[in-house]
C-alpha cells in the first residue's frame, strides 16, 4: 500500500496561484521553503464546504479510523468462521504500531507532506486552477495522483535507497487489513516530487491532497486473503488477488502489480502478473521482530553494511540506487527466494496473558496519545512536537519489547527479563498519560 502524501495539515498557498502577489511569484523557491523567510504569502485555504480543508479531512480521518477497526474485526471473525484465520494479534500490533509511527513522522515532517507541493505550484504550474474546477477535475487528478504513485511504487521496489523506505509495508508475513495500516514512516519524505508533476498541470493542493486520500482509503480493502478472484475487475483495477501477488515473495511474483487503483498501469509497461499459485507473504529477508524501530531501519543497515564492504567508493554510491538485490564486484550476489524460504514458518508469539494485557494497554495508550497530539499538532512548535513523536516511538518500541517477551527465548536476542519489562512498561505509559494529559490541558 502506497502511502499518501498529502499530510494533514494544509497549510496551502492560494488555490488559484494567479491570487499570490507578484512580488512573492518572483521569489526564489528556496525562500519560500524557508519557514523564517519574513515574506507575505496570503494563505487562502479551501472553503469549508472542500473535502480537502484540513477540518474535513479531520473529520474524514476520526469517520474512517472507527470503521477500519470495524472491518478488521469482521474479517477476523470471518476467517475463523471460514477456517481460514489470517489474523496473529502480535503481527496485527506490530502492524498497525508502523501506522502510528508514520502518522507521528508526518506530523513533524509537513514540509515534504504539502509544503513543497504548496510551494512549487504557483512557479510551475501551465495551467489556471480554474481548468481543474469541474467534476471532471477531481477524476482527473485522481488519475494522475495513480500514475504518479504507479512510479514511486516501482522505483521504491527497484532501487535499494528507496526500498529501504517502503520495505516496512512488506515486513508482515501475515496479509490482512492491518497490514493496510502498516504504513511507511519516511516514504512520503522520499516520494514527494514523483507528484510534482500534478503542480506542472496546474492542479491545487485540494485536488492534490483529495486525490492522495482517495487513492490511501481505495487501498484499505484490497489488503485481504479472505477475497478471490473478481472476474473483469482483475483485469482493470487493483484487486486483493492482484495485491496478494504484490505482497508475496514467491519467486515469480517479485516486483510486480505496483497500481494502486489502476492496474492498467502495470499492463501497459510489463509489471502485471496474475495469481496463479499460493502467495507467501513478507521480505525475502524476513524481519523476525516485533521493534517498530528495528523494522523501519532494517534494510537501511543493510545497506549501510554492504557499502562499507564495498571497496570502491563509485560502487558505494551505486549501492544506494542499484536494485536492492545488486552486489557490487567483488561481493557476493544476492540468490532469490528459494523452496526453503518459500517453507519457511512464520515468524510468531507465543504471549502470556500478562504480556498481551501490557502490550495492548500500551498500545491503546499509545494510540490515544498519538491523537490527542495529533489533533493539536498545527498549533504546536516544532520542540514540542518532535517531543511528542519521541514519546510516541517509545510507546510503540515499549509495546514491541511486550510482544518479543512471547517470542522462543533461544531465537529472539531482544528477549528480555520479567522484572526489566515491568520497567519499560510502566515508564513508557507514564510517558503517553503524561502526554495526554499534557494535550487535554493544551485543548483546555
Amino acid at each position: 500500500m502506497a502511502e499518501c502524501t498529502a499530510g494533514r495539515r494544509c497549510g496551502a498557498f492560494a488555490a488559484d496561484h494567479r491570487q499570490i502577489p507578484a512580488d512573492v511569484q518572483r521569489q526564489p523557491l528556496v525562500s519560500l521553503l524557508n519557514p523564517r523567510a519574513s515574506i507575505n504569502v496570503p494563505l487562502c485555504v479551501p472553503p469549508l464546504s472542500s473535502p480537502t480543508t484540513p477540518l474535513a479531512m479531520h473529520r474524514v480521518l476520526l469517520i474512517a479510523v472507527p470503521l477500519f477497526a470495524l472491518c478488521m474485526v469482521i474479517e477476523w471473525m470471518w476467517g475463523r468462521r471460514m477456517g481460514r484465520n489470517t489474523h496473529d494479534l502480535a503481527d496485527s500490533i506490530s502492524s498497525l504500531s508502523q501506522g502510528l509511527m508514520s502518522l507521528a513522522v508526518a506530523a513533524v515532517t509537513p514540509l515534504f507532506q504539502t509544503g513543497l507541493y504548496a510551494a512549487t505550484l504557483p512557479h510551475v504550474a501551465l495551467l489556471p486552477a480554474s481548468a481543474w474546477s469541474s467534476g471532471w477535475g477531481w477524476a482527473a487528478a485522481i488519475i494522475v495522483y495513480d500514475f504518479c504513485d504507479y512510479w514511486l511504487h516501482r522505483v521504491s521496489h527497484e532501487s535499494a535507497i528507496f526500498w529501504a523506505a517502503h520495505a516496512v509495508h512488506h515486513q508482515s508475513e501475515r496479509f490482512n487489513l492491518t497490514t493496510a495500516l502498516r504504513q511507511e514512516s519516511f516514504y512520503a519524505v522520499m516520494g514527494a516530487p514523483f507528484f510534482l508533476p500534478m503542480a506542472l498541470l496546474g492542479m491545487p493542493v485540494d485536488l492534490y491532497l483529495g486525490a492522495g486520500l482517495f487513492v490511501l482509503l481505495y487501498q484499505f480493502w484490497i489488503h485481504t486473503e479472505l477475497i478471490g478472484k473478481l472476474g473483469w475487475l482483475d483485469r482493470v483495477v487493483s484487486t486483493p488477488s492482484n495485491h496478494r501477488v504484490h505482497h508475496a515473495v514467491n519467486p515469480g511474483y517479485l516486483d510486480k502489480n505496483y497500481g494502486a487503483v489502476l492496474v492498467i498501469w502495470d499492463r501497459m509497461f510489463g509489471s502485471f502478473t496474475e495469481e496463479t499459485e499460493p502467495c507467501v507473504f513478507g521480505t525475502v529477508k524476513p524481519l523476525h521482530s516485533w521493534s517498530p524501530l528495528r523494522a523501519v531501519g532494517q534494510f537501511y543497515g543493510e545497506l549501510f553494511e554492504r557499502a562499507r564492504a564495498t571497496p570502491r567508493w563509485r560502487d558505494r554510491v551505486r549501492v544506494l540506487f542499484k536494485s536492492p538485490g545488486w552486489a557490487p564486484p567483488g561481493l557476493p550476489a544476492f540468490a532469490p527466494p528459494d523452496e526453503a524460504r518459500l517453507r519457511q514458518p512464520r515468524f510468531v508469539s507465543h504471549l502470556k496473558p500478562l504480556d498481551i494485557g501490557r502490550a495492548i494497554s500500551l498500545f491503546l495508550a499509545t494510540g490515544a496519545a498519538t491523537a490527542m497530539w495529533l489533533d493539536v499538532a498545527d498549533d504546536l512548535g516544532e520542540g514540542r512536537n518532535l517531543l511528542a513523536a519521541a514519546v510516541v516511538a517509545i510507546g510503540l518500541s515499549a509495546t514491541g519489547v511486550m510482544l518479543t517477551r512471547g517470542v522462543d527465548e533461544h531465537t529472539a536476542s531482544e528477549r528480555i527479563s520479567r522484572r526489566r519489562a515491568w520497567g519499560i512498561y510502566l515508564i513508557a505509559l507514564v510517558l503517553c498519560v503524561g502526554l495526554i494529559a499534557v494535550m487535554t490541558a493544551w485543548q483546555g
